[in-house]
């Protein structure tokens, strides 16, 4: 099967190769999110916390990963190797949703973050430059929530953003698992 800018728009293809069509719009949506936080980042001006960089992980791995388990099942690899593929995006973007939940809760004071972005600042060095020293660092805060749409913090849009791809992952596993040998 080659892989066409089709692929993922064109219902016959989509259930001819599931697992290519699951691979390659974790891919997409890993990839858009990624741009999107660079956007916030770079262009807005909104700075990652040490959670938010964490979260991004996830995303770092799912684009490259979710391109070789789409090439896998676009090459036909053995029906295994895609299933790890797809297995291993789903347990990925759990997990980071997970860590987007515990950030979630964090910003909304349901339990404490980790005290290099919630806590006080200790170690500021000397006392000679204590006053230069506060001038340059800038502690981006865990539990401060810096951007908000519809109630929703992009903590909480990557709860959201990881489930999906989650499920997708899953739908390309279950869609696999039913097709016949």
């Amino acid at each position: 099967m080659t892989v066409t800018s089709d692929t993922l728009a064109n219902p016959a293809q989509a259930r001819a190769n599931p697992a290519l069509t699951a691979a390659l719009a974790v891919t997409v949506i890993a990839a858009a999110t990624l741009a999107g936080a660079w956007f916030f980042q770079l262009v807005l001006d909104i700075q990652p916390c040490p959670l938010c960089l964490e979260q991004r992980y996830a995303y770092y791995l799912a684009v490259p990963l979710g391109a070789l388990v789409a090439l896998a099942a676009a090459k036909d690899a053995p029906r295994g190797v895609v299933m790890a593929g797809l297995a291993l995006l789903a347990l990925a973007t759990l997990a980071n949703a997970g860590l987007g939940s515990y950030h979630a809760g964090v910003e909304w004071s349901f339990w404490k973050g980790p005290t290099e972005c919630t806590g006080p600042l200790v170690d500021l060095g000397k006392a000679g430059n204590l006053l230069q020293r506060l001038d340059t660092v800038k502690v981006i805060r865990c539990d401060e929530v810096q951007w908000r749409f519809l109630g929703l913090s992009l903590a909480g849009y990557n709860v959201l953003i990881s489930l999906l791809m989650a499920a997708i992952a899953g739908w390309g596993m279950a869609r696999l698992s039913a097709r016949k040998s």
